[in-house]
């Protein structure tokens, strides 16, 4: 389509959508022929766009009114026309210190990355939690107190799982780390739906050489890790940011719609998984997708990767669609890349 454009009408409609991501306004020919500087006249500049709304690429809200970029007119934008900003040398350092601060566990990392999207995008920042599947690289039990026992699993992709459950006040030390050997040595390189069925038959007939006890505790870690549904995880913030461009109750019932629709979770999960097995950027702009074209929102997302490169999940932002781009999207590029460093 890009190619079907004169250098005139591709000068005119670039203007239409700059001015629109900067105003949210429609923009009329008056106001096009001050903005290009050129001499170009009203009447001419009114053709052209005539000849944009023919190919689908812009619409007039109103009688008499300016023109805005259609979907289909961003589209073709961002594909085509954009020149993405790049991100000062400070701008770098200070998501690096916010996402990637020292002593943080996996799921503190996820959250500050969303968090860090959506203060510095306004808009809603998304991550998605890596994939759990990965083969296990360690497993070990530590004792917290009477009664209360911390189970800690690695993978081999380098994340760090782990969880409180109840054992025997009288569980001696040497339980821990006796059930701690006997699991990792049996679930090294493999998953724990792989291994749980044959580790708990081994237990059942007690063909291990573990005493009654340490075999509780065997099996009470498997229970508290294999019997919740192991489901990839949303971390969502700052869905407050896309109420601040709403003045119109119509435009406040559709960003209500997408707030229910986030709460339900499962079709962003479906399109994060088509990110998820992307190579880069993916950006889906209003009526492209259900869930955003009755809110008028854009989601931009990006895949993370772990220390083999191995795409784990993918992380993002929801705003609307006349979000600034240019500067957003290298905001989600380098937070990928940040988390992918970091987890690796």
């Amino acid at each position: 389509m890009i190619t079907d454009l004169n250098d005139r009408s591709r000068k005119i409609f670039r203007q239409i959508v700059d001015t629109y991501l900067e105003t949210g306004e429609p923009v009329g020919s008056r106001t096009l022929a001050r903005l290009l500087d050129s001499r170009l006249s009203p009447a001419t500049i009114r053709n052209v766009m005539a000849d944009l709304e023919d190919f689908g690429l812009l619409f007039s809200p109103h009688t008499s009114a300016g023109r805005l970029p259609t979907d289909a007119g961003l589209r073709l934008f961002v594909d085509g026309l954009l020149e993405l900003g790049a991100l000062t040398e400070a701008e770098r350092r200070d998501m690096e210190r916010r996402v990637a601060g020292s002593g943080r566990s996996v799921e503190g990392l996820l959250e500050e990355a969303s968090n860090t999207l959506s203060g510095l995008t306004h808009c809603a920042g998304l991550v998605l939690a890596p994939k759990s599947d990965s083969p296990l690289k360690h497993i070990e039990f530590v004792a917290l107190s009477p009664g209360r026992v911390l189970v800690v699993m690695m993978t081999e992709n380098g994340l760090v799982e782990n969880r409180i459950f109840e054992v025997p006040v009288n569980l001696p030390p040497s339980a821990l780390v006796e059930a701690g050997n006997f699991l990792s040595a049996r679930l090294r390189g493999r998953t724990l739906a792989d291994a749980q069925a044959e580790i708990l038959a081994e237990l059942e007939s007690q063909r291990g050489e573990l005493d009654h006890l340490t075999s509780k505790l065997v099996a009470a870690g498997l229970a508290t890790w294999g019997g919740e549904k192991r489901s990839r995880s949303l971390i969502v913030r700052g869905q407050a940011n896309l109420l601040e461009d709403v003045d119109a109750v119509a435009d406040l019932e559709r960003i209500r719609a997408l707030f229910a629709a986030l709460d339900q979770k499962e079709t962003l999960l479906s399109l994060l998984d088509q990110a998820d097995q992307a190579e880069g950027i993916q950006i889906f702009i209003g009526s492209e997708n259900q869930l955003f074209g009755t809110a008028g929102c854009s989601m931009i997302v990006a895949p993370y990767r772990d220390g083999a490169e191995r795409i784990i999940g993918a992380l993002g932002v929801i705003g609307p669609t006349r979000m600034n781009y240019a500067r957003i999207i290298p905001m989600v590029d380098y937070t990928a890349q940040i988390l992918s460093r970091v987890i690796g």
